[in-house]
């Protein structure tokens, strides 16, 4: 058994490092496969969630999180609120097989492939979950959420110089993230002293 888990770790650690080397670009990619209104409107409410004096970022965050929820399809988004109520529900086999459906149905849209990826990880398949923050990350590089998400699962697995690097770029994208700052002071004190 603790032979598959040093097996799981380093295949979990090579998914990562490929993850990790994009991560100073995260913060100033813009929506390339978005077309015209929705990437522009995208780019202007990121650039107010990422202004640490911005008093509505609220609102900003709020209408990314609408907008990331639009697949444009209505069968899509009926997977999705499937997958959502299975979450919820704390079924992750069944959240699994509703996200799975949806990504295999809808491969663009990246708010499908992380919430697969918070079912897999909720279900313990730490592997496949990074795979799909992978995906999330290379359809929206700004995705906050899945950067910190990647943070939860580095430190899970001891890579804490890597986790830390995850939580600052989705700080960087999302400065207000009271459980992410917390995080990095955390790493910060941990690592003082520690080559990183």
């Amino acid at each position: 058994m603790r032979g598959l888990v040093t097996k799981l770790k380093h295949i979990v650690t090579a998914l990562v490092a490929v993850l990790v080397l994009a991560l100073p670009l995260a913060a100033q990619a813009p929506v390339a496969h978005l077309q015209g209104n929705r990437a522009e409107t995208l780019n202007r409410l990121f650039a107010e969630l990422a202004d640490p004096e911005n008093r509505t970022w609220r609102r900003s965050e709020a209408d990314i999180r609408r907008l990331w929820s639009q697949s444009g399809s209505a069968a899509m988004d009926l997977l999705m609120k499937r997958g959502e109520a299975a979450l919820d529900a704390a079924d992750n086999e069944l959240a699994i097989e509703h996200l799975t459906a949806l990504t295999d149905h809808a491969p663009d849209f990246a708010e499908g492939w992380h919430l697969r990826a918070v079912a897999l990880y909720k279900a313990g398949k730490v592997g496949p979950a990074v795979a799909d923050l992978q995906h999330v990350l290379a359809l929206e590089p700004r995705h906050w959420t899945a950067l910190s998400g990647l943070g939860t699962i580095l430190e899970d697995i001891g890579s804490r110089a890597r986790a830390l690097d995850a939580y600052r770029a989705s700080l960087a994208l999302h400065p207000h993230q009271d459980a992410v700052k917390d995080a990095v002071a955390r790493l910060e004190r941990e690592l003082t002293g520690v080559s990183l």
